[in-house]
Formats: structure tokens, sequence, C-alpha cells
């Protein structure tokens, strides 16, 4: 029925203007489909439970749903609209309410608004909708800001400023591997082979991967398993004496408080896995080898890598041009 309705609409679309259009659509919804006004009795927050559930079911991790259902629920409250009737200028009349009011950078408003594109294509896909309202939102065009890398010596400094063997461990693994914080703290003793210097982790999507780490990290793995007293699987515990798996804002707490001790720049976990991509660009190893090391499922998020270290570039054109 959704298809017989979209294609009458098309045919009529070069017949009536805009307004005209929109009241045909909703009078045809209204009296030709019953599946669609069962559709319609729908709430929108029960719109937003129903994404939720499928993106969950897709093996999106707590934590990304948790900002899909921050961003679109927020959405839902400022515009009372029916999502069914909900409109492209609504929408982009609250985004950009959303930016004026709090100030917040054009990529903070581009990811709101990937996450509602990314909710309306599902209703979109499902049938509950007949066309998107954020087809023609496009990506907020951002600066590319160069990020940096931590260097060598300030690695060095990290290492020796770290009083537990846990977290050189830690920022060890995080700097061979260049695994996600969420990856470090699934990991259990049984995916690591010190042997072979790997680890199996689990990605975005419960997508798994092999990694590698080197001689330092293995050293400070082997150190830091040794001293354990505890039974407990998981690669990290806390360490209090319950040693409980380590969380992901324990990690980030941990390494923040070492970058501010040594008056580091912010010095975070994913910083750790930029400078191991950047690195290896830089020291030759093809795009596709850093895609799987990285677990990225577009290559375009590996070649964001690709243009950090400015000195590369310069040295590049010694070699070629100048």
């Amino acid at each position: 029925m959704e298809e017989k309705l979209v294609n009458i609409l098309n045919e009529m679309a070069e017949y009536l203007s805009v307004p005209q259009m929109k009241k045909l659509q909703e009078v045809l919804l209204e009296n030709l489909s019953d599946v669609t006004a069962q559709k319609e009795n729908i709430e929108n927050d029960e719109y937003l439970k129903l994404f939720l559930d499928a993106k969950r079911i897709e093996g999106c991790s707590e934590r990304t749903l948790q900002y899909y259902k921050v961003t679109v629920d927020h959405m839902l409250k400022k515009i009372s609209t029916p999502i069914r009737k909900m409109t492209t200028d609504e929408i982009r009349a609250y985004l950009v309410e959303y930016q004026q009011r709090g100030g917040c950078s054009k990529v903070t408003i581009d990811n709101i608004r990937r996450n509602i594109s990314s909710f309306f294509s599902w209703l979109e896909e499902e049938d509950y909708i007949l066309k998107s309202p954020m087809r023609r939102i496009h990506k907020i065009k951002t600066k590319t800001v160069v990020k940096e890398v931590i260097s060598d010596e300030n690695m060095e400094k990290m290492r020796d400023a770290c009083e537990e063997v846990r977290d050189l461990a830690i920022i060890d693994l995080l700097y061979s591997t260049g695994i996600r914080v969420g990856e470090l703290v699934r990991l259990n003793i049984a995916d690591v082979n010190l042997e072979q210097r790997e680890c199996v982790v689990f990605g975005k999507g419960d997508k798994e991967r092999r990694v590698y780490f080197d001689a330092k990290a293995k050293i400070h793995l082997m150190e830091y398993l040794a001293s354990r007293t505890d039974d407990n699987s998981a690669l990290f515990v806390s360490l209090d004496g319950r040693h409980k798996r380590l969380k992901i804002s324990g990690v980030e707490i941990r390494i923040r408080e070492l970058g501010r001790k040594l008056s580091l720049d912010r010095i975070h976990p994913h910083k750790f896995r930029r400078t191991m991509a950047t690195r290896a660009i830089d020291k030759g190893m093809p795009i596709e080898q850093v895609q799987k090391l990285l677990g990225h499922s577009q290559i375009d998020t590996t070649m964001q890598y690709a243009i950090v270290n400015q000195n590369n570039v310069k040295n590049s054109h010694q070699r070629y041009i100048a």
C-alpha cells in the first residue's frame, strides 16, 4: 500500500503545489491505508524505542545507543509535531536554535544531524514514514583540524611517571595496538597471546579482529599479570580490593590525571590510537593494512590519519621536488 501511495504522489507532483501535495498525502494516508492509520497512532517516544531496539540487535554498543537516545529524544521534546508529519524546515530550525543556544561547534551539530538522520532513515526503511525529512539537510562543512599526536619524548615521560605496573601496561598496549578504549576494557586474559605478542579484540558491532603489540607492552603485561592475586578473567581490573573489571571511565580518568601531572596537553585514550595510526602511515605501512589494524569499516576514516603529520609532507616535497 505504501508503494502505491508513493507512486500516486509522484505522478501528481508536477500538477500540484507543495501545500497541495502535503494535503493530498495526508488525505490518502487517512483514507486508504489501515496499516498507516495504525502507525500514525504510535507516539514519538515509541518510534524512538523501536529504533533503539533495532540498533541494539544490529550490535551497537550501549554507549552508541545512549548517544542516539539523548540526541533524538532532545529533538522530539523540542518539536512536538508527530513524526509522520515532521518537516525538514522544523528540523533545520531546531538545529540552528540548538547551535545558537548552546554555542557548540559545527562538529557537534553535524554529529547530532547524523544521529537524527540515522533515525529518520531507519523509519523510512521500515515504512513508518514515506520520506525522511533529513534528505535535504546535508552534512555540515567543518574545518579540517590537524590533530596532535604523542611525541616519543612525552611517551617516555608517561612511562616514567606511571606508579602502577597496570597503568604502564595499559598505555603501552594502547600505544602499540591502537585499539579503542572500549576494546581495551573488554579484553580478557584468555584473549592475549603473550608468546605471539597478539590479542583478539571485539570492535564496533562485535566485529572480531587480531591486533599486535610490541616487546615493551609484552614485558609490562607479564609483570602486571604476575602481580595479580585475583581470579577475575578480565585483563585489566581495578586496583582496590574488589578487583572488578576496569571501566572506560576508569581508564580515561587515569590517563587524563597522568597527562595533567606531567603538564601534557590533552592526553586521552584515543590519542594513543591516533598516534599509532599516524606513525604507521608515516613509516610506509599500506593504508589498507592500517585500516585492518584499526578496525575501520570505511577507508575514508583511516585516511584522516594520513594528513596529520605535516613534516612527512615537507620531507616528501624535499625528496621529490626540491
